[in-house]
């Protein structure tokens, strides 16, 4: 027998695996980054292919060699949508709302996310298993959420053909006895999950035209994530308060260590103190009492952020006027003193008199601003609402922030202040 009539040997379970994601990657190029990140690891402790919560995949050799490679490219396809999805903190959330957490619950929270999924896992290049579960089994719309799915059914005679589900913590947030946990070898760390998951919505986003529509909402949503605004003008002050440079300086109290390199020269050291914050608040007319009340919300927030030292905070209340910039300890012993027409203009001339680290400024918007950007990093928290206001010299409706009556001209806040919406409706 010559060597090129010798048996081609069958490809191992390893080979099947790694031709099957590449075969994945070519059916979903928008998530390979995903399928990369999976480690795969071979487990005859699964009935077909589970994952867990740190972006393992354990597969079956005995599946593996019995099943297509098509098929296998499609379910780590599968498996891969429910980390991206976050299936497991999302059913951890579940579980603790309605304070559930049995095998059952779980198998019914991994039913509804492969509801969830599978609309948009398999077909243009994917075979879908003759065992997929489909939320049309129940008689339910396509296209819900996992969230969605879990209020219209229960276990029972309907769902006994789906009781094999076994998607592994990655799918439905329960510890499997086969999985290695945070402290087992190549799990993804909370950080590096986040990366994945952000590289492959910028992958989505960038070729959005052939993408289903389930991914295209998951990619919008994992790029830009509705917040709470609380959530977002406290991240956007600490991120401001903690810029290199906020309240830095150089003292000769403490020397530089490289001053031991140059003799008889004594180089200072930098210093970094705690950074200090004026905040101006619009007490105008056209801003109402429970917009004054998430004002001092915030200030007591902006308190904190700043351990609570009444000389590192000053407040200055501002309608037309400024009034007197003072420091505070505590925000409900703050006066709030207006009611006129607006003019923030004042109100950051009378705080950057204080020369402060960063200015913050609640308001309606409903006012001019300063033509030159300060010296220092501005946040404007705006109230958020539905209003017209008036152009100066024609007086037609024109587009802009704020609402009510008001003395000066409404215009969006300049660039360089970074916006957050205070109150969105929906948020």
């Amino acid at each position: 027998m010559t060597v090129t009539d010798a048996p081609v040997p069958a490809p191992s379970v390893s080979d099947r695996i790694y031709a099957a994601r590449l075969h994945a990657v070519r059916a979903r190029p928008y998530l390979a980054t995903a399928l990369y990140a999976l480690h795969l690891i071979e487990s005859p402790h699964v009935r077909t292919m589970s994952v867990d919560r740190y972006w393992r995949c354990y597969l079956s050799p005995t599946f593996v060699a019995n099943r297509p490679e098509e098929e296998i490219a499609a379910l780590l396809v599968h498996e891969v949508s429910h980390l991206l999805r976050d299936h497991a903190g999302r059913c951890d959330r579940y579980a603790e709302d309605h304070d559930v957490d049995s095998p059952a619950e779980r198998l019914r929270m991994n039913i509804a996310a492969d509801f969830e999924i599978n609309d948009d896992v398999y077909g243009s290049g994917l075979v879908t298993p003759d065992d997929a579960v489909h939320p049309s089994a129940l008689g339910l719309d396509t296209g819900l959420l996992m969230e969605d799915y879990l209020r219209w059914f229960s276990l029972g005679p309907r769902t006994d053909a789906m009781a094999w589900l076994e998607c592994g913590s990655g799918g439905h947030g329960g510890h499997r006895e086969w999985e290695l946990g945070p402290e087992g070898a190549d799990g993804l760390s909370g950080q590096e999950r986040d990366a994945v998951r952000f590289a492959v919505a910028t992958a989505i986003s960038d070729r959005a035209g052939d993408v289903p529509a389930g991914w295209r909402r998951w990619a919008r949503d994992a790029v830009h994530p509705p917040q709470p605004w609380q959530a977002l003008l406290g991240a956007a002050i600490r991120a401001a308060v903690s810029t290199s440079g906020v309240g830095d300086d150089y003292t000769f109290g403490r020397p530089a260590r490289r001053s031991v390199a140059l003799t008889g020269v004594i180089v200072p050291s930098l210093r970094r103190t705690p950074p200090k914050v004026s905040v101006v608040i619009d007490t105008s007319g056209s801003v109402s009492d429970a917009e004054l009340g998430s004002a001092l919300v915030e200030l007591a927030a902006i308190s904190r952020a700043v351990s609570g030292r009444r000389d590192l905070l000053t407040v200055v209340s501002c309608d037309a006027a400024a009034h007197v910039a003072q420091p505070i300890c505590r925000a409900e012993n703050i006066p709030l003193h207006g009611g006129g027409g607006t003019d923030l203009r004042t109100g950051f001339d009378t705080a950057l008199r204080t020369r402060p680290d960063v200015v913050v400024a609640l308001t309606d918007g409903h006012t001019p601003w300063p033509s030159h950007r300060p010296g220092c990093r501005t946040i404007v928290g705006l109230f958020a609402r539905e209003y017209r206001a008036y152009a100066p010299l024609t007086g037609s409706p024109v587009s802009g922030y704020g609402g009510g009556a008001h003395s000066g001209v409404g215009s969006a806040p300049p660039d360089w202040a970074q916006v957050v919406r205070i109150g969105e409706p929906g948020r």
